[in-house]
Parts: structure tokens; sequence; C-alpha cells
């Protein structure tokens, strides 16, 4: 099934039910087919086409969505761009993508305008949300209002024949190993990956889901995705900027379902007078993009004691790998489980062999979720697909490091090129940091390799205090000794306010080499 197929399906089975709650608004499932089939008119009137390239600049917000949909009804794949993007950034996106339309909100309009100020791209429309009738800057016939002019959008509608091998949508990463590199996923990537989690996590009709992610990244989006999918209700929430805001949301809309990382899920632990909000309807949390401590655990099923915690793994090239069933949370915590349905994976060492259980290497996954490959890059396609068992088929190199025990359970190690190489000896900065953030007072911590003339590299931590803690740098060096080998334990400790992190919310580790 096409993407956008699965919302007019729920469409027409639901029509008046709610699909979407954002800030005081909601809008059903025939009122959000509505304006998908408005502003894929306006696109097709504006000569989007087949093929082309739509970037989506907005907040989390309803306008998001229809973009998605809209574009993808048109043939067109989308290309989700964070509100929070610089205009270089911007302008980077737009000219690599080969984009010829942008779709964006009139609150970022000096970011876009500076952007194709300044981009050589092919961007000949930009559509921008917010009052209608306001006029465009003079000079600029690229810019037109939506929902204004979409109203007037005389484009017959026609909907191309899209196949599901068609490219649905660019997603780039968020630049935590490099320059951001543009994902390639087509309507059977992204179809497959969202109904195998649909399968483990059993989204249903009646769910709630709510997200505070952004949604112009893989986690969020495919929450979206997944929700429309099975024809249940999205509540989207702009950030995580005001937890109380969201718990009070939670209560309000008798939440089931909500996906979060351990960042949101700490500031939620935090937070005083919880209690007083009424959750029991929360059924499943589900975490990604970094694991969370036993403790963290812990502290989160005493806060939300009615919802069941999912533990998984995944990356933007092919969604998600894993999950750790719930009854295994206490046995293996730090553990994020094994392969979700309808995929394969497994480990291989540095010649590319296939590794046994109990074992340490790089993980390879094979499905019908992994990525078409890397837009307009073909030497960074051939490192991370290379040809599987089947001809023509091709499987992905994570690039992330595993280790396996005798059960075939997968546990998280370092990005292959994080791996700290000191005195000969292999040192896994998540294992570190693991250490770490189980000292009471650390609130998240960070682990990388510096240059030693001695060892070759040294371990070097960064802490964030959680408020009101006092630690010093001996207090972190003694309780790593404790817990770890002392080849392990860091030579440096650094205390921040903050880790620099990107707009996804991963570590920024490179700028803290």
């Amino acid at each position: 099934m096409l993407l956008h197929h699965a919302l007019e399906s729920s469409a027409r089975r639901l029509p008046g039910k709610t699909a979407l709650v954002s800030e005081s608004e909601r809008v059903t499932y025939a009122q959000l087919a509505g304006r998908v089939d408005q502003l894929a008119r306006l696109l097709q009137a504006r000569g989007v086409r087949r093929g082309d390239r739509v970037a989506l600049l907005l907040d989390n917000c309803v306008e998001l969505v229809v973009g998605v949909y809209a574009t993808l009804r048109i043939g067109a794949a989308f290309m989700p761009v964070s509100a929070m993007s610089k205009s270089g950034k911007l302008a980077y996106l737009l000219e690599n993508s080969g984009a010829s339309a942008l779709l964006t909100q009139e609150s970022l309009r000096e970011v876009w305008r500076e952007a194709l100020g300044r981009s050589g791209s092919g961007v000949h429309t930009c559509v921008v949300t917010g009052r209608p009738g306001r006029e465009a800057e003079p000079g600029d016939g690229r810019e037109v209002r939506w929902p204004a002019d979409g109203e007037r959008a005389d484009a017959p509608g026609v909907e191309p024949s899209t196949i599901d091998l068609d490219l649905a949508s660019i997603i780039y990463t968020s630049g935590s190993t490099g320059q951001p590199k543009g994902v390639m996923l087509t309507h059977l990537n992204m179809s497959s990956a969202s109904d195998s989690v649909i399968e483990y996590l059993g989204t249903r009709e009646d769910d709630v889901v709510q997200c505070a992610l952004p949604l112009a990244f893989s986690y969020g989006l495919h929450h979206a995705i997944m929700t429309i999918r099975v024809g249940a209700t999205l509540v989207i929430e702009r950030s995580f900027v005001f937890p109380i805001k969201v718990i009070e949301r939670m209560a309000s809309e008798r939440v089931t379902m909500f996906p979060g990382v351990p960042t949101m899920y700490a500031q939620l632990c935090d937070l005083e007078g919880i209690d007083r909000f009424d959750l029991s309807a929360l059924r499943i949390v589900t975490n990604a993009g970094a694991g969370i401590t036993k403790p963290g655990i812990d502290r989160l099923r005493a806060k939300l004691p009615h919802a069941t915690l999912y533990s998984m793994y995944g990356l933007t090239e092919c969604k998600r790998v894993t999950y750790l069933p719930p009854d295994q949370l206490d046995v293996r915590p730090m553990s994020v489980g094994r392969g979700m349905p309808n995929q394969e994976h497994w480990l291989v060492d540095e010649e590319g062999r296939r590794l046994p259980n109990g074992s340490t290497g790089e993980l390879v996954v094979r499905g019908a979720h992994v990525m078409l490959g890397y837009w307009e890059n073909p030497a960074e396609t051939a490192r991370a697909l290379t040809p599987g068992p089947l001809p023509g088929e091709h499987v992905l190199h994570t690039g992330d490091i595993f280790r396996t025990d005798e059960e075939g359970w997968l546990y998280y190690v370092a990005r292959r090129d994080d791996i700290i190489k000191c005195g000969g000896e292999k040192v896994s900065p998540r294992e570190v940091e693991n250490a770490i953030d189980s000292l009471p007072g650390v609130r998240e911590s960070a682990v990388v390799g510096v240059p030693d003339p001695r060892l070759g590299s040294a371990v070097k931590a960064f802490v964030v205090p959680a408020k009101g803690a006092s630690l010093t740098e001996r207090d972190v060096i003694r309780h790593c000794h404790k817990h770890l080998e002392s080849f392990k334990a860091p030579r440096q400790v650094v205390f921040l306010e903050e880790l620099p992190k990107t707009d996804s919310g991963k570590v920024l580790k490179k700028s803290l080499a």
C-alpha cells in the first residue's frame, strides 16, 4: 500500500473521527483528506510533478502532516527540514536535493528568504502558511499563500501512477558524523518499517498517540505515519520545552502511547506534582535514540506505573531494527533486544565475515525497510550498501558496533568510528557513559577519545550534573574505577551545563573531541 493510500483508507472508514490534535485545533480524517487534496492541487498547478522533491520547513503542526501526504499524493518525494535549521543549512539542503518547491511558514520568513536568496537550487515555488491575503514580497513570483491560493488552484488533481518502489522521502541525517546525507526511502521502505513497528507495539485504531518529537526526523515522523495508517489519533506537540504542558495534554486527551528519548524522560521524572494528573490511559512508552540507564528505567516506571516501556534501536537508513520485549526489561535492561518482524540482521568482523552469538562486530541489516541509498552520493552509498543473499539485493552496514550474548540478544557498543583505542585496548564510549550515568547526581554524560602521547588515545568524559548536585572530577573517576577496568576510566572530566546536540537530539561528539 502506498503511504497516502493509508490516509485515504482511514478517511473512508472513519471520516468523522479526530485524526490530528494540535494546540486548539482538531482535524477529522475527512477534513485532513480534504486539506491534502487542496494542497496537492496547488502544488500541481504550480508545476510540481512526479519525482520532484518538496522541502517541508515547518514546526510540528497540522500543516506539516498535510504537506507530507499532499506531496505523496502527486507522486513527489517530501523532504522534512527541522524548523531549527539556519539559513545556511537550508540553502545546502535545497541545493543538494534539487527541491522544486518549499512549504514553510510565515514565522520562519527570515530563514527561508535568506536561504532562497543564496541557494543555487531550482526551487520555483514557495508555499507559505499563514493568514490568507498577505501579499508576496515584490519581485518574487515564487511565493504563494496557502490555504488562500489553494482555494483558487485549478489543477485537475490527477494522481500519477506511483508504485511502492518510487521515492517517497529524502530524510537528511542529522550530521552528527559529518555533512548531512540524504537518505532515500521508498514507499515500500517506509510502509514495511511502519507495519513492523505497528505489529510489535500493537498500535490500534483506538490509540491516542502524543508526539513531542520533531516530525522532521525519522522517529517522530514514523509515529505520525503509523498513527494515520491504523486510523488512530495523533496529538501533535510543538516541542518538549514545557514538559508540564505536555503532561497536561497527555491527561486531558487520554493519551495511550508516547514516544520519547532519554532526555525527555529525565525531564519528565524531575517534574514535581505529576501525580495530580490522571495518566492511567497511557499504556505504552517507547525509547530510542540512546539507551536509558537502569536507574532511569526504574524512575520512569515509578512515574508512569500504568505504561509498558519498549526500548528500541534504529537509524534513519532503515527506521527500526530491534526492540526489547517488555518482559525482558528486568532481565537484560541494557539490551536493545532482538530483530523486529520482517527483517534479518547479523554481526560481521572487519573482513565482513558473519560472527556467531557471543561476538562483537558491526551490525548488518536486511529487509524491505533498508534505504535505496544516499541522494547523489554514490561513494557513501557503496560504503553503506553491499550485495545481499539474493541477486540485485542490498544489505545495510549500519556503522554501529554491537555485541551479542549467547542467546542472540543485542547490546550497543559504539559507532564504529567512536571506538577509543587506548594503549592497545578498545574502549566503548557507551560502556563508560553507562557507568558515569549510574553515579547519583549525574544527569547525562558523553565520552570521547583524545590524543595521548603514551596511550595513543585517552578517555575524556563530559558530564552534565543533575540540578543541585555537587560533583568533582575525582568523584567521577573513582566511581568509574570502581565499576570498570582501570584503562576504561576517564583521565579527564569536564563539567558542562548542557551537551552539544544536533536538532534531532544526538550528542555532537565531534565538537567535544
